[in-house]
C-alpha cells in the first residue's frame, strides 16, 4: 500500500482500480498464473485507511537528502550546499472532515474558496530541485510555524535562502542557531543598526528584535547587501539582503547577490508537482484528512523518485541537472511502471 501510495501520485489521474493494475501488471507472468485477481475500489480504500500517513513521511524522512556533487553545476557556494525554503498549498477535496481540519482561505467579498487546502512548507536543493525535507499541515497554520521545524534540521555546511515573509527576527536568529548559513531577503519592517562599510559595497550590521526584547537579546551580526535589478522597468526593485557571511573575501556581495536569483528554483519544484505531477487544477482526491496528508507525502515521494533519477542522468551523461525535462522524465517513469511485465522472475 506503501507503493499504491506513490502510484497515486505517479498516475494522478487514474482510478484506484487502473493505479493498482498499473502496478501489479507483471504479477500473472512472474507468478505463472492467469489472470491474478485484483482487489476492488473498497478493499483498497480500507487498505489505505490501515496504512495511514506516517509510513509514507517515515520512508520519505529515511530517504529524501540532498543529491548533489561538488561538481554538479550550481550547486555549491563558497563550500556551502545551496538549498532554499518555501511553502505552497494544495486543494482537497471538499469534505466536511476536510474542511474542519484543513480550514480554508477567504476570497473577495468575505466569500471562501472552492477547496479546503493543506499547506506544505519544504525545503529544496536549488541546483537539482530535489526537496529533500517538509512539513505539512493546516491552511490555517501559518507558514513560518511550520517552518521552526524544517529550520531545526538544517545543517552546517548549507546556504538557506528565503523570501522576505520568513524573514522575521525568531525565526532568522533559529536558523542561526542551526549552524547553516543563511542568505534572506529582509522584511521591510527589520532595522539593522549599522556597524562598518565593506570593501565590495555591503556592510556589517547587528539585528536585534522589535519592542522590549531588544533590551535582553544579544544582536546577531549580520551582513547587508543592497542592490536594485534594472530591468528596463520605471520602478525597478529594492532588494536587501541579510546574510550570516560576514566576510567579503570568503563570497563577494555580487556573488551572493546572484546566489539569491536560485531561490525562485523551489517554485519551480513547486510548479513540477502541483502542475505536471498532480495535474493542472487537480484537486487531491482524498475524503479525509488522515488520507490526504498520505496522499501528499506519496506526492513527495513520487517526486523525490524521478529527481533523483534525473539527477543520475545527468550525472552520468556530465550536463547540468537543469538541462533535463521533468515532463520528459514523468512521462518515462509512467511508461516504466506499465511494462512491468519486463522484469524477470529472479526480481533483478
Amino acid at each position: 500500500m506503501t507503493y499504491f501510495s506513490i502510484g497515486m501520485a505517479l498516475h494522478s489521474e487514474g482510478s484506484y482500480e487502473d493505479v493498482l493494475a498499473l502496478l501489479s501488471d507483471g504479477l500473472s507472468w512472474t507468478l505463472g498464473e492467469e489472470p491474478v485477481v485484483l482487489a476492488s475500489k473498497s478493499a483498497i480504500f480500507q487498505a489505505r485507511s490501515r496504512l495511514g500517513p506516517e509510513p509514507l513521511e517515515m520512508l520519505f524522512s529515511k530517504v529524501a537528502t540532498p543529491l548533489a556533487k561538488k561538481a554538479t553545476p550550481g550547486a555549491f557556494l563558497g563550500g556551502r550546499r545551496v538549498v532554499a525554503i518555501d511553502g505552497t498549498c494544495l486543494d482537497v477535496a471538499d469534505t466536511l472532515d476536510n474542511d474542519t481540519y484543513f480550514g480554508r482561505p477567504g476570497v473577495m467579498k468575505g466569500e471562501q474558496a472552492a477547496f479546503p487546502q493543506a499547506r506544505v512548507v519544504a525545503l529544496a536543493e536549488c541546483a537539482t530541485h530535489a526537496i529533500f525535507d517538509a512539513c505539512v499541515g493546516k491552511y490555517t497554520t501559518p507558514e513560518n510555524s511550520l517552518a521552526r521545524a524544517l529550520i531545526d534540521r538544517v545543517e552546517p555546511g548549507m546556504l538557506v535562502l528565503a523570501d522576505r515573509g520568513f524573514c522575521g527576527f525568531p525565526l532568522f536568529s533559529r536558523a542561526v542557531a542551526s549552524g547553516a548559513d543563511l542568505l534572506w531577503r529582509a522584511n521591510s519592517t527589520m532595522k539593522p543598526r549599522f556597524v562598518a562599510a565593506l570593501d565590495d559595497g555591503s556592510y556589517l550590521a547587528e539585528l536585534r528584535p522589535s519592542g522590549n526584547a531588544a533590551r535582553r537579546a544579544e544582536p546577531l551580526n549580520i551582513r547587508v547587501i543592497e542592490y536594485r535589478i534594472d530591468d528596463g522597468r520605471d520602478n525597478d526593485e529594492h532588494y536587501r539582503l541579510f546574510t550570516t557571511i560576514l566576510d567579503p573575501n570568503d563570497v563577494s556581495a555580487l556573488d551572493l547577490a546572484a546566489a539569491y536569483t536560485q531561490r525562485w528554483e523551489i517554485e519551480s519544484a513547486f510548479d513540477e508537482l502541483k502542475t505536471h505531477q498532480r495535474g493542472p487544477r487537480t484537486v487531491l482526491r482524498s475524503k479525509s484528512p488522515d488520507l490526504v496528508l498520505q496522499e501528499i507525502w506519496g506526492h513527495l515521494c513520487c517526486h523525490y523518485a524521478i529527481r533523483t533519477l534525473m539527477w543520475e542522468a545527468a550525472d552520468n551523461a556530465s550536463v547540468d541537472p537543469d538541462r533535463v525535462s521533468f515532463v520528459a522524465a514523468l512521462r518515462i517513469a509512467r511508461r516504466s511502471i506499465a511494462l512491468a511485465r519486463d522484469f524477470s522472475p529472479s526480481g533483478h
